[in-house]
Protein backbone atom coordinates (compact mmCIF):
# COMPACT_ATOMS: atom_id res chain seq x y z
CA UNK A 1 0.00 0.00 0.00
CA UNK A 2 1.62 3.30 -1.01
CA UNK A 3 2.28 5.70 1.87
CA UNK A 4 -0.04 8.76 1.95
CA UNK A 5 1.91 12.12 1.28
CA UNK A 6 1.34 14.52 4.20
CA UNK A 7 -0.71 17.86 3.67
CA UNK A 8 2.93 19.59 3.97
CA UNK A 9 4.09 17.73 1.78
CA UNK A 10 2.03 18.01 -1.00
CA UNK A 11 2.03 22.08 -0.03
CA UNK A 12 5.89 21.67 -0.55
CA UNK A 13 4.82 19.56 -4.14
CA UNK A 14 2.81 22.26 -5.40
CA UNK A 15 5.66 24.72 -5.21
CA UNK A 16 7.99 21.75 -6.95
CA UNK A 17 4.98 21.96 -9.88
CA UNK A 18 5.45 25.11 -10.22
CA UNK A 19 9.42 25.37 -10.93
CA UNK A 20 9.14 22.12 -13.14
CA UNK A 21 6.15 23.25 -15.30
CA UNK A 22 3.58 20.23 -14.08
CA UNK A 23 0.90 23.09 -13.85
CA UNK A 24 0.75 24.75 -16.78
CA UNK A 25 -3.15 26.07 -16.28
CA UNK A 26 -1.21 28.21 -13.94
CA UNK A 27 1.38 29.66 -16.28
CA UNK A 28 1.21 32.94 -17.50
CA UNK A 29 2.37 34.18 -20.98
CA UNK A 30 3.75 37.45 -20.63
CA UNK A 31 2.65 38.82 -23.78
CA UNK A 32 0.75 42.23 -24.66
CA UNK A 33 -0.17 44.00 -21.55
CA UNK A 34 1.90 42.11 -18.53
CA UNK A 35 -1.27 43.18 -16.28
CA UNK A 36 -3.51 40.94 -18.39
CA UNK A 37 -1.18 37.81 -19.05
CA UNK A 38 -3.35 34.34 -19.98
CA UNK A 39 -2.40 30.98 -18.98
CA UNK A 40 -0.29 28.86 -21.20
CA UNK A 41 2.90 26.54 -21.12
CA UNK A 42 4.95 28.58 -23.11
CA UNK A 43 7.35 31.63 -21.75
CA UNK A 44 6.71 34.59 -22.63
CA UNK A 45 9.19 37.96 -22.15
CA UNK A 46 9.09 40.67 -19.31
CA UNK A 47 11.95 43.74 -19.69
CA UNK A 48 14.47 43.08 -17.05
CA UNK A 49 13.44 46.30 -15.15
CA UNK A 50 10.12 45.26 -14.20
CA UNK A 51 11.41 41.96 -11.90
CA UNK A 52 12.63 42.18 -8.89
CA UNK A 53 15.13 39.91 -6.98
CA UNK A 54 13.63 37.01 -4.62
CA UNK A 55 12.77 37.78 -0.78
CA UNK A 56 13.47 33.87 -0.67
CA UNK A 57 16.67 33.86 -2.59
CA UNK A 58 18.93 31.26 -0.64
CA UNK A 59 22.01 32.05 -1.78
CA UNK A 60 23.89 34.50 0.26
CA UNK A 61 27.03 34.95 -2.24
CA UNK A 62 27.13 35.75 -5.72
CA UNK A 63 30.00 34.18 -7.34
CA UNK A 64 31.15 37.30 -9.32
CA UNK A 65 33.56 35.67 -12.30
CA UNK A 66 30.42 32.83 -12.32
CA UNK A 67 28.70 35.57 -13.09
CA UNK A 68 30.88 37.17 -15.52
CA UNK A 69 30.84 33.96 -17.46
CA UNK A 70 27.13 33.68 -17.53
CA UNK A 71 27.02 36.88 -18.75
CA UNK A 72 29.33 35.97 -21.77
CA UNK A 73 27.32 33.04 -22.38
CA UNK A 74 24.18 34.76 -22.61
CA UNK A 75 25.34 37.03 -24.76
CA UNK A 76 26.35 34.40 -27.73
CA UNK A 77 23.41 32.05 -26.54
CA UNK A 78 20.51 33.79 -25.36
CA UNK A 79 18.88 32.84 -21.55
CA UNK A 80 18.42 28.96 -22.32
CA UNK A 81 16.09 28.33 -19.50
CA UNK A 82 13.15 30.53 -18.61
CA UNK A 83 12.91 32.39 -15.65
CA UNK A 84 10.13 31.79 -12.80
CA UNK A 85 8.19 34.92 -11.67
CA UNK A 86 5.13 35.80 -10.18
CA UNK A 87 3.47 39.01 -9.69
CA UNK A 88 5.01 41.39 -6.95
CA UNK A 89 2.07 40.81 -4.21
CA UNK A 90 3.20 44.78 -3.34
CA UNK A 91 4.03 46.11 -6.68
CA UNK A 92 1.18 45.88 -9.31
CA UNK A 93 2.57 45.72 -12.57
CA UNK A 94 5.89 44.53 -11.20
CA UNK A 95 7.11 40.70 -11.30
CA UNK A 96 9.45 39.01 -8.65
CA UNK A 97 11.95 36.84 -9.10
CA UNK A 98 11.37 33.15 -7.86
CA UNK A 99 13.97 31.50 -9.43
CA UNK A 100 16.62 32.28 -11.96
CA UNK A 101 17.99 35.49 -10.26
CA UNK A 102 21.88 34.74 -11.66
CA UNK A 103 19.82 34.99 -15.09
CA UNK A 104 18.60 37.94 -14.67
CA UNK A 105 21.83 39.18 -13.18
CA UNK A 106 23.92 38.08 -15.89
CA UNK A 107 21.08 39.09 -18.40
CA UNK A 108 21.84 42.99 -17.24
CA UNK A 109 25.41 42.62 -17.23
CA UNK A 110 24.97 41.37 -20.89
CA UNK A 111 23.29 44.15 -22.04
CA UNK A 112 19.74 42.16 -22.87
CA UNK A 113 16.65 44.44 -22.36
CA UNK A 114 13.90 41.49 -22.00
CA UNK A 115 14.05 37.78 -20.37
CA UNK A 116 11.71 34.81 -21.06
CA UNK A 117 10.01 34.34 -18.02
CA UNK A 118 7.49 32.13 -16.62
CA UNK A 119 4.55 33.35 -14.84
CA UNK A 120 3.10 31.53 -11.93
CA UNK A 121 0.52 32.14 -9.36
CA UNK A 122 2.25 31.40 -5.93
CA UNK A 123 2.16 32.37 -2.50
CA UNK A 124 4.83 33.14 0.13
CA UNK A 125 5.14 29.35 1.17
CA UNK A 126 5.10 27.71 -2.76
CA UNK A 127 7.62 30.84 -3.90
CA UNK A 128 9.69 30.06 -1.43
CA UNK A 129 9.87 25.92 -1.89
CA UNK A 130 10.15 26.79 -5.36
CA UNK A 131 13.10 29.01 -5.34
CA UNK A 132 15.22 26.70 -2.15
CA UNK A 133 14.91 23.51 -4.24
CA UNK A 134 15.64 25.21 -7.99
CA UNK A 135 19.21 25.83 -6.35
CA UNK A 136 19.53 22.59 -4.27
CA UNK A 137 18.66 21.09 -7.74
CA UNK A 138 21.25 23.46 -9.71
CA UNK A 139 23.83 22.59 -7.32
CA UNK A 140 24.40 26.85 -6.77
CA UNK A 141 24.27 26.81 -2.66
CA UNK A 142 27.60 26.09 -1.13
CA UNK A 143 27.26 23.64 1.56
CA UNK A 144 26.19 26.18 4.64
CA UNK A 145 23.62 27.62 2.56
CA UNK A 146 21.93 24.11 1.13
CA UNK A 147 22.09 23.17 5.21
CA UNK A 148 20.32 26.16 5.93
CA UNK A 149 18.29 25.92 3.03
CA UNK A 150 17.20 21.88 3.79
CA UNK A 151 16.79 22.90 7.80
CA UNK A 152 14.24 25.66 6.54
CA UNK A 153 12.23 23.59 4.22
CA UNK A 154 12.18 20.89 6.98
CA UNK A 155 10.82 23.41 9.80
CA UNK A 156 8.53 25.57 7.61
CA UNK A 157 6.78 22.43 6.03
CA UNK A 158 7.29 20.51 9.18
CA UNK A 159 8.45 17.64 7.32
CA UNK A 160 10.25 14.68 7.45
CA UNK A 161 13.75 13.84 6.54
CA UNK A 162 12.74 11.43 4.18
CA UNK A 163 9.01 13.17 2.82
CA UNK A 164 12.14 16.36 1.96
CA UNK A 165 14.05 13.58 0.45
CA UNK A 166 11.61 12.32 -2.21
CA UNK A 167 10.07 15.47 -2.67
CA UNK A 168 13.67 17.19 -3.89
CA UNK A 169 15.39 14.18 -5.16
CA UNK A 170 18.04 14.10 -2.86
CA UNK A 171 19.38 10.93 -1.06
CA UNK A 172 17.67 10.65 3.26
CA UNK A 173 21.67 10.21 4.20
CA UNK A 174 22.78 13.16 2.29
CA UNK A 175 20.13 15.05 3.80
CA UNK A 176 21.15 14.55 7.39
CA UNK A 177 24.94 14.44 6.41
CA UNK A 178 24.43 18.29 4.61
CA UNK A 179 22.25 19.44 7.81
CA UNK A 180 24.87 18.15 10.37
CA UNK A 181 27.34 20.88 8.99
CA UNK A 182 25.34 22.96 11.00
CA UNK A 183 26.93 21.78 14.39
CA UNK A 184 30.03 23.27 13.08
CA UNK A 185 30.86 26.70 14.89
CA UNK A 186 30.91 29.82 12.70
CA UNK A 187 34.44 29.91 12.20
CA UNK A 188 34.83 26.54 10.30
CA UNK A 189 31.05 27.68 8.77
CA UNK A 190 32.63 30.80 7.44
CA UNK A 191 35.51 29.08 5.58
CA UNK A 192 33.10 26.34 4.34
CA UNK A 193 30.93 29.35 3.05
CA UNK A 194 33.80 31.14 1.23
CA UNK A 195 34.82 27.59 -0.49
CA UNK A 196 38.42 27.55 1.69
CA UNK A 197 36.59 24.25 2.96
CA UNK A 198 34.95 21.85 1.10
CA UNK A 199 32.48 19.91 2.54
CA UNK A 200 34.54 16.53 3.01
CA UNK A 201 36.80 18.27 4.86
CA UNK A 202 33.89 20.23 7.16
CA UNK A 203 32.42 16.50 7.54
CA UNK A 204 35.85 15.44 9.23
CA UNK A 205 35.99 18.03 11.34
CA UNK A 206 32.48 16.91 12.80
CA UNK A 207 34.40 14.58 14.82
CA UNK A 208 37.66 16.32 15.61
CA UNK A 209 37.27 17.18 19.78
CA UNK A 210 38.25 21.05 18.67
CA UNK A 211 36.91 21.49 15.32
CA UNK A 212 38.60 25.37 14.93
CA UNK A 213 42.23 24.01 15.87
CA UNK A 214 41.41 21.29 13.39
CA UNK A 215 40.28 23.85 10.75
CA UNK A 216 43.55 25.88 11.42
CA UNK A 217 45.83 22.90 10.80
CA UNK A 218 43.99 21.83 7.65
CA UNK A 219 44.49 25.60 6.09
CA UNK A 220 48.17 25.48 7.15
CA UNK A 221 49.06 22.41 5.92
CA UNK A 222 46.86 22.41 2.87
CA UNK A 223 45.59 18.87 3.94
CA UNK A 224 43.08 16.99 1.84
CA UNK A 225 39.94 15.11 2.61
CA UNK A 226 41.35 11.90 3.13
CA UNK A 227 44.31 13.57 4.99
CA UNK A 228 42.08 15.42 7.63
CA UNK A 229 40.07 12.22 7.88
CA UNK A 230 43.04 10.13 8.83
CA UNK A 231 44.43 13.02 10.97
CA UNK A 232 41.24 13.49 12.83
CA UNK A 233 41.20 9.24 13.48
CA UNK A 234 44.64 9.41 14.84
CA UNK A 235 43.78 12.51 17.23
CA UNK A 236 40.85 10.42 18.02
CA UNK A 237 42.84 7.03 18.79
CA UNK A 238 45.21 8.67 20.90
CA UNK A 239 42.47 10.72 23.13
CA UNK A 240 40.39 7.19 23.46
CA UNK A 241 43.49 5.60 24.59
CA UNK A 242 44.48 8.68 27.25
CA UNK A 243 40.20 8.32 28.75
CA UNK A 244 40.75 4.99 28.94
CA UNK A 245 43.53 5.13 30.82
CA UNK A 246 42.36 7.85 33.07
CA UNK A 247 39.19 5.90 33.65
CA UNK A 248 40.50 2.04 34.32
CA UNK A 249 38.21 -1.23 34.51
CA UNK A 250 36.71 -1.88 37.40
CA UNK A 251 38.29 -5.10 38.00
CA UNK A 252 41.62 -2.95 37.57
CA UNK A 253 40.53 -0.25 40.17
CA UNK A 254 40.23 -3.41 42.56
CA UNK A 255 43.22 -4.73 42.27
CA UNK A 256 44.54 -0.72 42.95
CA UNK A 257 42.42 -0.75 46.20
CA UNK A 258 43.71 -4.21 47.30
CA UNK A 259 47.39 -3.64 46.99
CA UNK A 260 47.06 0.06 48.26
CA UNK A 261 45.30 -0.99 51.27
CA UNK A 262 47.88 -4.19 51.46
CA UNK A 263 51.27 -1.93 51.00
CA UNK A 264 49.99 1.03 52.83
CA UNK A 265 50.70 3.16 49.55
CA UNK A 266 49.19 4.81 46.65
CA UNK A 267 49.13 2.17 43.58
CA UNK A 268 48.50 2.64 39.96
CA UNK A 269 48.55 -0.30 37.43
CA UNK A 270 48.56 0.36 33.77
CA UNK A 271 47.03 -2.29 31.42
CA UNK A 272 47.14 -2.11 27.51
CA UNK A 273 45.46 -5.72 27.17
CA UNK A 274 48.96 -7.29 26.39
CA UNK A 275 51.11 -5.72 28.95
CA UNK A 276 51.31 -2.62 31.50
CA UNK A 277 53.18 -1.52 34.33
CA UNK A 278 52.76 -1.04 38.40
CA UNK A 279 53.27 2.01 40.15
CA UNK A 280 53.42 1.95 43.92
CA UNK A 281 53.83 5.60 45.36
CA UNK A 282 55.95 6.29 48.69
CA UNK A 283 56.80 9.99 49.74
CA UNK A 284 59.26 8.95 52.26
CA UNK A 285 62.88 6.64 53.53
CA UNK A 286 60.83 5.20 56.01
CA UNK A 287 57.96 4.29 53.50
CA UNK A 288 60.09 2.89 51.08
CA UNK A 289 61.93 0.47 53.49
CA UNK A 290 58.74 -0.74 54.68
CA UNK A 291 57.55 -1.38 51.40
CA UNK A 292 60.94 -3.59 50.86
CA UNK A 293 60.55 -5.19 53.50
CA UNK A 294 57.01 -6.38 52.96
CA UNK A 295 58.20 -7.62 49.19
CA UNK A 296 61.12 -9.18 50.59
CA UNK A 297 59.42 -11.81 53.02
Amino acid sequence: MAKKASPSSRKLGRGLAALLGDQAPDLARAGAPQTEARASSQPGSLGVDLLSPSPFQPRRDMNEERLAELADSIRSRGVIQPILVRPDPEHKGRYQIIAGERRWRASQKAGLHEVPVYIRQLDDTDAMAAAMVENLQRSDLNPVEEAMGLQRLLQDYSLTQEELAGAIGKSRSHITNTMRLLNLPEPVLVQLREGALSAGHARALLSHPEPVAGMAEVLSKGLNVRQTEDMVARLNKAESAAVKAAHPAPEITRLEEDLSARFGLKTQIRFNGKSGSLKINYSSLEQFEALMAHLTR
